[in-house]
């Protein structure tokens, strides 16, 4: 559903991703792991259009988009969430939730306030409480419940349990756990590698712009040598 190879992407003249290659297939739950300040970021914001790549392609479902703008790769059926989360604060939870709404596309489940409410019930519970006045975990759930009313079929979630009490993320588990049995591909960047075994079924490693390592999570969990040079602080 979505390949990346040789991408090469900066900020000005600061060289951040080098021939970076991985790639998503559906229903598939996909980590990108590493240190901060790796690129794990910059590689969402690539995808997704926020940082034009100087070199390489980025094709989603056959298609190149490394090239258009990011309104046009999101009607494309492409979700962001961004680590800054960036709902509107004076808007409700039902009005943060219209915003994102699309037309349902062939492939993707249809999403609804109803079907978000049974997928995040403290969200059904507060349908008319403005965003500003909602916990960091609340305002995490309303960002990915607003990019799943655009009905993507893949779902990008920059760092989305960072910030988060245990019980929230134990939660947003079992949320993206949901979002594969839906048949979404879900690409995620983390830094928490507890959460990452919980969800992934296969993670990249990437350090100062570079993938470092490629495989299964389970595989991952058992080479205690890369994590030690890849992964710990």
């Amino acid at each position: 559903m979505l390949k990346i190879s040789g991408l090469n992407s900066f900020y000005g003249r600061a060289h951040i991703l080098f021939d970076l290659a991985l790639e998503a297939n559906k229903g598939e739950v996909v980590v990108l792991l590493g240190r901060n300040g790796a690129g794990k970021s910059t590689t969402m914001k690539s995808i997704i259009g926020l940082v034009q790549p100087s070199a390489g392609s980025i094709e989603f479902e056959g298609r190149s988009i490394e090239r258009q703008s990011p309104y046009r790769i999101a009607r494309a059926g492409l979700g962001y969430v961004p680590e800054e989360r960036r709902i509107f604060t004076d808007l409700t939870v039902m009005e943060n939730l219209e915003v994102g709404r699309q037309p349902s596309r062939d492939g993707a489940p249809t999403w609804t306030p109803e079907r978000l409410f049974d997928l995040f019930p403290n969200l059904g519970r507060m349908k008319d409480r403005p965003g500003g006045r909602m916990s960091g975990g609340e305002q995490q759930m309303l960002t990915i419940a607003r990019t799943l009313m655009g009905n993507p079929r893949l779902i990008l979630l920059d760092e989305p349990s960072e910030g988060l009490a245990p019980v929230i993320v134990e939660q947003m588990a079992n949320t993206i756990r949901e979002l594969k049995r839906e048949g979404l591909a879900v690409l995620l960047s983390e830094q928490n590698l507890h959460f990452s075994e919980m969800v992934a079924d296969r993670a990249y490693i990437v350090e100062k712009g570079r993938i470092r390592y490629s495989g299964s999570m389970a595989d991952l969990m058992r080479d205690t040598e890369v994590r030690a040079a890849f992964l710990q602080v």
